[in-house]
């Protein structure tokens, strides 16, 4: 399976949303700069983003971006779903995207990939925006340089 560009960097922005521990809005330009996202793809994403009711935006000199749920009950695999489609390293084990195997129900390897999906599933589904936040956090608290004498 593999994360397209798009979905990687609407990741990226709602992370950066996430993080933003001010009332007011972030600026697109500021976003662009953390994340390290093409300023003019971002504002494609968040466009798309805002039209999924993830985020809301605001105009003018104090305008910027915000999210509309609160980062602890947006889960990572909400944003992919929306921006990517289904998640399935195959399309027959897709849950929403099924095409039927071309091996009939004999496929050795479909049990395989069921697990796969799963477990990616499992992840980006029980992975809150909020969980990022803390986990770099606690990541950045706790580093300790290498040093060798």
């Amino acid at each position: 399976m593999s994360v397209s560009s798009k979905c990687y960097y609407a990741v990226r922005a709602i992370y950066a949303l996430a993080e933003h521990a001010s009332p007011e809005p972030l600026k697109i330009a500021e976003i662009a700069e953390r994340e390290m996202i093409p300023i003019r793809f971002l504002e494609v994403i968040l466009g798309q983003l805002k039209g999924g009711g993830f985020v809301q935006s605001r105009r003018g000199a104090e305008g910027g971006y915000r999210l509309l749920r609160a980062a602890d009950d947006l889960t990572v695999g909400e944003i992919m779903r929306y921006v990517d489609g289904p998640i399935a390293p195959v399309d027959c084990v897709s849950q929403s995207r099924y095409k039927e195997c071309e091996f009939h129900g004999e496929c050795h390897f479909f049990g395989f990939w069921g697990r796969v999906r799963q477990a990616i599933s499992d992840v980006v589904d029980k992975t809150t925006f909020a969980d990022l936040v803390r986990e770099n956090r606690e990541r950045k608290r706790g580093y300790v340089g290498d040093w060798i004498i």
